[in-house]
């Protein structure tokens, strides 16, 4: 059970590292927690919680997120931090180590972020992990959003079934999976009905 009162008058700040489908999910999860009394931190305000979206295409991308982690971190010191992404999927205990990470969601649970929030206590040793095995991912989550931006992203499928040497997505995201093409067309209409061009 969520209890709405204890994210009334807090703030998110969001960071989002990688791709273009990163982005669209973070924009995803900014929505939702809106929708439940948390406002988005304003350009140099401290936030309540911190949400940071990884990539985990390379060593170098890894590098940049726990970069990218602890500099949130020097930032926002009092804030309840999530990590999720590829990155948190593929290497969560690694992140769970790094001081001042509260939370880390796997790839099928990042866009159920409301249901781990819990009471927003900082933990005092290391991070919880709340991930899925990779070959028990099964869940599509849908996807459509702007945030900032002018384009809408619409998320029609989540995965990979192709198992490329250099590629991390089917370990990091799963099996390929999709939405209904109903819900999808929905999606493209009501962003259509809302006023968006592309």
């Amino acid at each position: 059970m969520i209890d709405v009162n204890t994210f009334q008058n807090k703030t998110a700040a969001y960071y989002t590292l990688g791709c273009k489908l990163n982005f669209a999910e973070t924009s995803t999860i900014g929505k939702t927690l809106k929708a439940h009394g948390i406002r988005k931190a304003r350009p140099g305000e401290k936030a309540d919680i911190c949400v940071i979206n990884t990539c985990s295409v390379t060593e170098l991308a890894d590098k940049k997120c726990r970069q990218t982690i602890r500099r949130i971190a020097r930032q926002h010191p009092q804030a309840f931090i999530v990590v999720t992404g590829c990155y948190a999927q593929l290497k969560p205990d690694e992140i769970a180590h790094i001081p001042d990470v509260d939370l880390i969601l796997g790839a099928e649970q990042k866009l159920d972020i409301l249901q781990y929030l819990g009471d927003l206590h900082k933990r005092q040793e290391v991070g919880e992990v709340i991930t899925t095995p990779t070959r028990d991912i099964r869940k599509f989550s849908p996807s459509c959003s702007r945030g900032d931006r002018t384009r809408y992203f619409l998320k029609v499928q989540d995965g990979c079934d192709y198992f490329c040497t250099y590629c991390t997505i089917p370990f990091a995201r799963g099996r390929s999976r999709s939405g209904t093409i109903e819900q999808l067309t929905t999606q493209a209409r009501e962003v259509a009905a809302a006023g968006g061009k592309e």
